[in-house]
């Protein structure tokens, strides 16, 4: 990341940001985002792992409390967190003391041009207005070295949902923007990259939508 003054805040983020402010002691405490159950998702993870080792650091973009962080640190990649919540990293840095963490919006990383080696969007970027994912895609296209690569996870669907969820009872309202795989895939296209995989996993609670994880990479 660099210095350089960037954009400010689409101003619907900061919804976003206190929303998982308030939500996010719930949210550890339910063990929410553990990859215990989930064989593929970890299977997905080894094998991003083992693409982007050696290449150069990796950024996971929407952390939350650092679980798919420290993840990947444990299969030997440079890897460092950055969320828009303050009280995620909070608990991010006190639950993996040993990994880095930041606060910092996506649509402000003001990452450096072929500086890292991976991104993940791990079920995190489905907040961003419609009209500002395209760039912030573009953005980690230009920070990868070629052969680095960009992991995504959305739920599937079209159009902008207003939705209210409660985790433990704490209820948060937040925009959620659905894209169709094809949709996605097309913009990560669009920024530069190359698709490498497309995995779709029924829907799961509490989106109760197809959940989407596509890989691309930079050629």
């Amino acid at each position: 990341m660099t210095d350089a003054p960037g954009p400010q805040q689409p101003a619907d983020l900061a919804e976003v940001r206190d929303s998982y402010d308030r939500v996010a002691d719930a949210y550890v405490e339910m063990g929410a985002g553990d990859l215990s159950p989930e064989p593929w998702l970890r299977a997905v993870l080894s094998a991003f792992a083992e693409e982007v080792r050696g290449r150069g650091p990796v950024l996971d973009v929407g952390c939350g409390p650092g679980t798919v962080t420290a993840h990947l640190a444990g299969l030997g990649v440079d890897v460092r967190g950055v969320d828009l919540s303050p009280r995620m990293v909070d608990h991010a840095r006190r639950l993996h003391p040993g990994q880095r963490f930041s606060v910092a919006s996506a649509t402000d990383l003001r990452l450096g041009p072929a500086s890292l080696g991976g991104v993940l969007g791990w079920w995190s970027l489905f907040n961003l207005p419609r009209d500002v994912l395209p760039g912030v895609l573009a953005s980690f296209a230009a920070a990868l070295v070629p052969g680095g690569q960009v992991v995504v996870g959305t739920h599937a669907g079209d159009g902008d949902v207003r939705r209210t969820e409660a985790y433990g009872g704490v209820p948060v309202r937040w925009t959620t923007h659905l894209w169709q795989p094809e949709q996605l895939s097309a913009l990560l296209v669009a920024a530069g990259l190359e698709p490498v995989v497309e995995l779709r996993f029924p829907p799961a609670p509490p989106v109760g939508r197809p959940q989407v994880l596509l890989v691309a990479r930079r050629p």
